[in-house]
């Protein structure tokens, strides 16, 4: 079988990886993708509507910046037991 699920499970875990060590200061910033970016006041009655004509670069830019913070720690222990998985069933 060319496609399983540990294959694609290992694809997901690089994918997020690859999301987790992405450097805001080195790479996100000069391709303009910094959430360290002025965003518009938001007033009382305006979360609904600035969140639905938020476009599509600021809702990857939240994605990315909540992989980052909700992933590192949870990885270093799926990357131990991908490493251990590896070692022993190769």
């Amino acid at each position: 079988m060319f496609f399983g699920l540990i294959p694609l499970i290992k694809m997901i875990i690089l994918m997020i990886n690859a999301i987790a060590i992405l450097s805001e200061d080195r790479f996100l910033a000069r391709i303009g993708w910094s959430t360290a970016t002025p965003v518009e006041p938001q007033t009382f009655g305006m979360q609904q509507q600035i969140a639905a004509n938020e476009s599509i670069k600021a809702k990857t830019m939240n994605l990315i910046s909540a992989t980052r913070t909700l992933m590192r720690i949870p990885l270093i222990g799926i990357n131990s037991l991908l490493i251990i998985y590896e070692l022993l069933l190769g």
